[in-house]
């Protein structure tokens, strides 16, 4: 018993170690209510646009304190999860409720906040070509959401207890994954509180080491990207496609790096799109067997917060045979996630301008 009593004491101090080493997390709530207009985007909804949307947004809010180096790097962000509750005002249009991951940027001594969350949403009435044939902006009933937040913010006024308003444009879109995909923008104007958890116990921000430089030399990715999409025509089916990228990447510093390489595209949906234009409207000259294989050269960036980057990256079909189906130019937007120091994964959207042509579900590896 003498010889166990010292390991048992020994062990307890350990654990209590432990414990008092793992850095504290603070978290924040706020309720927002948003009134407002959807934007004619595009004349084909303007028959949807009839009366001002409103609903509200909640959210639940990592803060951060500069614990980990890259959050002072970033002025002290907050990360964590949104749900919005809009009503479109539109019998068509229906109600529509989404959940994000969202990450909120501060400045003017974190009195204005800019949000951006990315998520999922479900409409209560989506397309039907018997029912809601009207309704030629979701396709689906998930669709893909984005919303971008610019407030006012003033925490921590009364016993954690503060104010916010500003201005949020909500998306949605089924980028694709299913015919008619007209989307929606919702432009609103938003007021709400927020609550400060733990208010009377939050530590003071740390400063980070503005002179520390870093930079990494060349390195090589190779990735693989695939998913489902529709060619674009109501009624045409869900269909796999494949991305094969090849590029370098050069870091810059510890936020920023830059890309730039060549990537082959196979889509069975731009074959089926070949083939309904060939029988359909044979006078407008497809015949059918033109090649649907496309190769793209792009650059981009890369914007890293710990192990989530945002991906923005620019391309041009160098080789696009059949050039009646999107812009030659795209865009890809998104986020990755390091899996390991060699392995990632993303999950991105490919469009040509406001026309999303995919959502990409990508592995990748780094030499």
């Amino acid at each position: 018993m003498k010889r166990i009593a010292p390991f048992l004491l020994f062990l307890c101090s350990f654990i209590s170690f432990g414990q008092q080493e793992k850095p504290k997390k603070y978290f924040s709530l706020d309720a927002s209510y948003f009134y407002g207009s959807i934007l004619e985007h595009n004349p084909d909804i303007a028959h949807l646009i009839t009366d001002h949307p409103n609903g509200f947004l909640l959210s639940y809010n990592r803060k951060t304190y500069g614990l980990e180096k890259w959050e002072s790097r970033y002025n002290y962000p907050d990360f964590g999860y949104s749900f919005i509750y809009q009503d479109m005002k539109n019998t068509n249009l229906g109600e529509n409720y989404s959940v994000y991951g969202h990450f909120s940027f501060y400045a003017l001594k974190r009195l204005l906040m800019f949000r951006i969350g990315q998520g999922i949403a479900y409409t209560t009435n989506p397309y039907d070509p018997d029912t809601n044939y009207l309704n030629n902006a979701y396709g689906t009933r998930f669709l893909s959401s984005t919303y971008l937040m610019g407030n006012f913010r003033k925490e921590n006024i009364i016993g954690g207890l503060g104010v916010n308003a500003g201005v949020t444009i909500i998306h949605y879109s089924n980028a694709d994954t299913g015919s008619p995909n007209h989307s929606t923008n919702t432009f609103t104007l938003n007021v709400g509180l927020n609550y400060l958890l733990d208010h009377s116990n939050q530590p003071d921000y740390i400063p980070g080491d503005k002179a520390e430089k870093y930079t990494e030399p060349f390195h090589y990715n190779f990735a693989v990207r695939s998913g489902l999409n529709t060619s674009g025509v109501v009624g045409s089916p869900k269909l796999p496609f494949l991305t094969l990228s090849a590029y370098a990447d050069k870091v810059l510093n510890h936020k920023s790096t830059l890309q730039g390489g060549a990537e082959l595209f196979f889509s069975r949906s731009l074959e089926e799109f070949i083939n309904y234009q060939a029988a359909a409207f044979p006078q407008k000259g497809t015949k059918g067997d033109e090649d649907s294989k496309r190769l793209g050269l792009f650059v981009g960036h890369k914007l890293t917060f710990n192990k989530m980057s945002l991906i923005t990256q620019l391309g041009y079909y160098a080789y696009y045979p059949y050039t009646d189906y999107v812009e030659q130019v795209y865009n890809r937007v998104g986020l990755e996630r390091k899996i390991t120091d060699d392995w990632w994964a993303s999950v991105t959207v490919r469009s040509h301008g406001a026309n999303a042509e995919a959502v990409e579900f990508s592995i990748g590896y780094r030499l």
